[in-house]
């Protein structure tokens, strides 16, 4: 098992990432606990929720805490408690990384809505760093035969996604909204096209829309432009508040928006008649339960879902994270460990 000290991202004070919120530093390689796995991380997806946690949009529940949790790593060591796993295992992290398994929303398979849950990157450290720790239950086995580029954008921008798109309620054969096309969006839209869905991008960015043309988008337009035809179902990825009247006049008669985000500016008022009326629904998505990430990872593998990447060393993270906020890439960023 690894000890001394690592490198690792720490996010010394919340605010703007070109301001200097996070910082290269020396921490312990941690010890795992009991249950817990010791990873070395290979590569680490780039989430907008590190962006939220590094610029103070979500409040703070670790000082100086390691960002990160669409790690794609290998188990270095485990606690005296770990069973079924073994140093080289090929694991995934992702954001849930605890429940208390015993409350009424764990017993009714609602893990998600755990109020004793945690996550990877917020409440512990994550995978900005040369090593990470988590709950062997709450890790994934990976494939061998896919890239950890390919990979990472998987463990949280894939599974996220792929809770909105069910919480969209979206019938067979639908016709799909998607309101901004980054990391989870592209995923998203992959597996609504091959199980039969239209699917119109909405997007601020000139190459996310090409993006979203060549992956089999039926149209792409700006993030506020009127989609080409009414939809079953809308979900929300950009974390704007006011494309959620937008989306919500673009709905079909019955129709349901999801609100992907974990953060969302304020929304301004709705308008009944014309936002809201027919039985229109807005619904909101909060974090995911395993069975979601294993049902996502088992059709990402059925289906051909591929991540469009954009690598950085792990070194140039506070890179990365600037230009997701400056949405200067399609698709995901991807850190890949040159720490050491």
């Amino acid at each position: 098992m690894a000890d001394g000290t690592m490198r690792a991202w720490s996010v010394v004070r919340p605010g703007p990432v070109e301001e200097g919120a996070l910082r290269l530093v020396e921490k312990p390689v941690p010890v795992p606990a009991d249950d817990e796995l010791l990873v070395r991380v290979r590569a680490c997806g780039v989430c907008r929720t590190d962006l939220h946690v590094a610029e103070g949009d979500l409040p703070v529940r670790r000082v100086g805490v390691t960002p990160g949790h669409e790690v794609v790593g290998e188990v270095a060591g485990a606690g005296a408690a770990v069973r079924g796993f073994v140093p080289g295992d090929r694991v995934g992290v992702a954001w849930l990384r605890h429940t208390d398994g015993s409350c009424a929303y764990c017993r009714r398979g609602a893990e998600n809505l755990c109020a004793r849950s945690a996550y990877t990157g917020w409440h512990a450290d994550g995978g900005y760093a040369e090593y990470t720790t988590v709950p062997a239950a709450f890790a994934y086995r990976l494939p061998e035969d896919v890239s950890d580029l390919a990979l990472a954008p998987l463990l949280c921008a894939g599974i996220i996604g792929h809770r909105a798109l069910r919480r969209a309620a979206l019938p067979p054969g639908g016709r799909l909204g998607l309101y901004g096309f980054g990391g989870s969006a592209h995923l998203c839209a992959q597996v609504a096209i091959a199980e039969g869905a239209t699917v119109h991008v909405m997007t601020r960015g000139a190459d996310a829309r090409r993006l979203a043309l060549e992956l089999g988008a039926a149209s792409a337009q700006d993030a506020y432009a009127r989609p080409p035809e009414a939809l079953n179902s809308a979900i929300l990825f950009a974390p704007v508040g006011d494309l959620v009247p937008v989306a919500l006049r673009a709905l079909d008669r019955g129709g349901t928006l999801a609100v992907a985000g974990i953060h969302l500016t304020d929304t301004p008022p709705l308008h009944y008649e014309t936002e809201l009326f027919y039985e229109k629904q807005l619904r909101s998505v909060t974090s995911n339960t395993r069975e979601d990430g294993r049902e996502f990872l088992t059709l990402a593998a059925r289906h051909g879902v591929h991540a469009t990447t954009h690598p950085y060393p792990l070194s140039r993270a506070t890179e990365a994270l600037s230009d997701l906020k400056a949405g200067r890439f399609d698709g995901a960023a991807v850190l890949v460990n040159d720490l050491g």
